[in-house]
């Protein structure tokens, strides 16, 4: 009856994992986006941890600016400035601290990624700033599932019913609480597993739908 229960919860994390992320964004209508050439993704902030997520997610919303046209800065040469010019982590999550980081790197515009929830949902939002008077370009937000649950939950079954067959006893019985024991545990500050990476990858890509292209792609 329990393992019946489980493969239950199971199927449905699977069909909730493979939501699609939804988003929205808004332009400063006044602003020429052809004249911008490079963008710096400054910063990945909020709820993940763990430099290989951040890179991961600084990597997919460079992706999406390079599929509008823009040119956008490796996130370990931004690293290396911030190092070299001691910059704060909570300096950078600033519209001013961003601001002065692109002066740094020579780019009329950065990027601010913030995720406030990081959990079995993510919600994030990011924005583009003007490096010479520190304005908002662009702005938008977005939310979906991350799979993160049902990878914890896989991953706390197998490991339970592995320990189970070695250990002997009842083996549903051991499976019910490592599965349990998992989804209570979670994982923290670990790179994004293939699937929450695709589920993440959709939703920057619904975040970064509007943002203004530089040149129209030939089809």
């Amino acid at each position: 009856m329990r393992t019946a229960c489980i493969c239950t919860l199971l199927a449905a994390l699977i069909v909730g994992g493979c939501a699609t992320g939804k988003g929205e964004s808004y332009i400063r209508a006044d602003y020429d986006f052809n004249k911008v050439t490079k963008i710096a993704v400054v910063e990945v902030s909020g709820a993940v941890r763990g430099e290989a997520v951040k890179n991961q997610i600084g990597d997919f919303f460079s992706m999406e600016l390079l599929k509008k046209g823009y040119t956008p800065v490796e996130r370990a040469q931004v690293q290396t400035v911030l190092k070299e010019q001691k910059f704060q982590a909570s300096g950078v999550t600033t519209d001013e601290g961003a601001a002065k980081v692109g002066k740094i790197l020579n780019v009329p515009v950065v990027m601010l990624v913030n995720i406030p929830t990081y959990k079995e949902e993510m919600n994030m939002t990011a924005k583009m700033i003007d490096v010479e008077d520190g304005s908002i370009l662009w702005i938008g937000s977005g939310s979906g599932s991350t799979g993160k649950t049902f990878s914890t939950i896989a991953g706390a079954a197998a490991g339970a019913a592995a320990g189970a067959v070695l250990a002997g006893g009842d083996t549903r019985d051991k499976v019910a609480g490592g599965v349990i024991g998992g989804v209570l545990g979670g994982v923290a500050g670990q790179a994004l597993s293939p699937q929450q990476a695709e589920q993440v990858k959709k939703i920057i890509k619904k975040v970064c739908e509007k943002i203004p292209p530089r040149f129209t792609v030939q089809q």
